[in-house]
């Protein structure tokens, strides 16, 4: 059974920083082969896509809302996928999901999420 499972939300006030963490188990192959994503979702909006650190060669794309403030990483070792999340403000409020694909295939794996709230 594939579990996605996120980690690391919490308040932080506007400007602070944060880094959330995503662990992986039962995939069929090794964690290094998936692609991981990070997506989130505030209330009444559409869940957007935020960023992502691919299999092979590892290259990395973000949206434009977070580019400059966020950074996503992997340690394969650990199966983990991380945000670091960096000057956040209101509207990064959300539930963040990190998801898991190989070869484009969109396997809609998904984790339960963490919710991020930057308020002051």
């Amino acid at each position: 059974q594939v579990r996605l499972v996120e980690s690391g939300g919490g308040l932080v006030q506007p400007g602070g920083s944060l880094t959330l963490s995503c662990t992986a188990s039962g995939f069929i192959f090794s964690f290094s082969a998936y692609d991981m994503s990070w997506y989130r979702q505030a209330p009444g909006k559409e869940r957007e896509y935020v960023a992502v650190i691919r299999s092979a060669g590892g290259s990395i794309n973000y949206a434009d809302s977070v580019k400059g403030r966020f950074t996503i990483s992997r340690d394969n070792a650990k199966k983990t996928v991380y945000l670091q999340m960096n000057n956040l403000k209101p509207e990064d409020t959300a539930v963040y999901y990190c998801n898991a694909d190989r070869n484009g295939m969109r396997l809609n794996y998904w984790g339960q999420g963490t919710q991020v709230t930057v308020s002051s």
